[in-house]
């Protein structure tokens, strides 16, 4: 059994204590693939991830979506939070990546939990990085096509590229943290696999898909 304070340390100044809350928040295990919340629903609940993976992404009409971020172990969701907050409908959804294990507090008892200042302290310094991440995001996606042009960068230089996110970002004009959130994705679609300042390209055809929707 995991223990949900050794990866969320604030919960041990929290009242009521987690121990306290008993089978109401048993930890719950889900496969990969669960809608575990989604945009324009009520909040359940604040999920706090023992195991596996969860993927939360903004999605369009037309099919389209955009993924914000990704809740592992030891992390904390922004949307449940910022639902929580202000007692509106969720404003994304979650899904699970892979089997994953949470346990999904009460939103009474969260905003009982944001008396602690240990834990209140550790939501809003989550608010601090997630907004940070999703400035970089909306900049790179609203702005300049970053994932196109990342695209059209890895293509053309052969299979196997000996290259470093780092020069990659020099080259596009960013950073180097966005350039890796970029490439991992690519890697979950199976277009690249990554490796130590190595990307081996397994989809070229992809790829090429992708940097074709760069304007002319």
């Amino acid at each position: 059994m995991i223990d949900p304070s050794a990866l969320y340390p604030a919960l041990a100044q929290v009242t009521p204590a987690l121990a306290a809350l008993g089978a109401s928040v048993a930890p719950m295990t889900v496969p990969a693939g669960t809608v575990l919340f989604d945009a324009n629903a009520p909040c359940q609940g604040f999920p706090l991830v023992l195991s596996g993976e969860i993927k939360v992404s903004r999605h369009s009409g037309d099919g389209r979506s955009l993924e914000l971020y990704r809740v592992v172990p030891g992390e904390l969701c922004l949307v449940s939070s910022a639902c929580l907050f202000r007692s509106t409908p969720l404003s994304a959804q979650g899904i699970s990546t892979k089997p994953t294990t949470l346990m999904l507090i009460p939103p009474p008892v969260f905003m009982q939990w944001l008396q602690s200042p240990a834990f209140r302290d550790e939501v809003l310094g989550l608010f601090a990085e997630r907004m940070a991440d999703l400035t970089v995001l909306v900049d790179a996606v609203a702005f300049h096509k970053l994932d196109s042009r990342l695209a059209a960068a890895l293509l053309g230089r052969g299979q196997d590229l000996a290259v470093t996110h780092q020069s990659l970002a020099d080259e596009l004009g960013t950073v180097r943290e966005i350039i890796t959130r970029l490439l991992r994705r690519f890697e979950r679609e199976g277009w690249v696999e990554l490796g130590r300042e190595r990307i081996q390209i397994r989809n070229s055809a992809a790829l090429r898909t992708l940097a074709a929707t760069l304007p002319q």
